[in-house]
């Protein structure tokens, strides 16, 4: 059993200033090699409780992977492989204290797991009601499992599978 600390924040406007540093942060040669950045993941859907952690999307064409992978390796960003999930290559870093925490990937254009980020991320900006739904789960799922993010992850996947359902994720 994984444990790790589980903290949820109501949705603080300050994440999306957060993102554009993060993204200046990685410098011209990453911005004119990739197609754009994406934030993605709850940090980006205004009104969304979320673990203070950015998501972000790198979007590439499918042979700039290796160059991508070379220029972040040049700004301390290590490549960690797929973890799993095919489609969204993830990096790793270390120090960067200036910057918020985040996760970064990089995705190919065409990606399905690029998709479902947008796709999710897009539905969830259309429907303020299901983003307080949302919300509320995640604070509950962090007051019970606090020190356990399997158990956080499971008590959330119910209204997830249903936010799949609703914007066409699932059939």
């Amino acid at each position: 059993m994984r444990t790790k600390s589980v903290m949820i924040e109501k949705w603080n406007p300050k994440w999306k200033d957060e993102f554009e540093k993060i993204v200046a942060s990685l410098g011209k040669d990453i911005i004119y090699n990739s197609i754009k950045i994406e934030h993605v993941g709850s940090t980006s859907v205004e009104g969304l409780s979320a673990k203070p952690i950015i998501d972000l999307d790198i979007v590439i064409e499918n042979d700039n992977f290796e160059i991508i992978k070379r220029l972040l390796n040049d700004k301390g960003y290590k490549h960690e492989g797929d973890l799993g999930i095919e489609g969204r290559e993830a990096f790793s870093y270390s120090g960067k204290e200036e910057l918020m925490t985040h996760h970064l990937y990089v995705c190919p254009k065409n990606s399905k797991e690029l998709f479902k980020h947008i796709t999710f991320r897009n539905f969830l900006k259309n429907n303020p009601a299901l983003v307080a739904e949302y919300s509320k789960v995640k604070e509950q799922a962090a007051v019970l499992y606090p020190d356990d993010i399997d158990k956080y992850m499971e008590f959330k996947s119910e209204i997830i599978e249903k936010i799949y359902k609703k914007c066409r994720l699932l059939e």
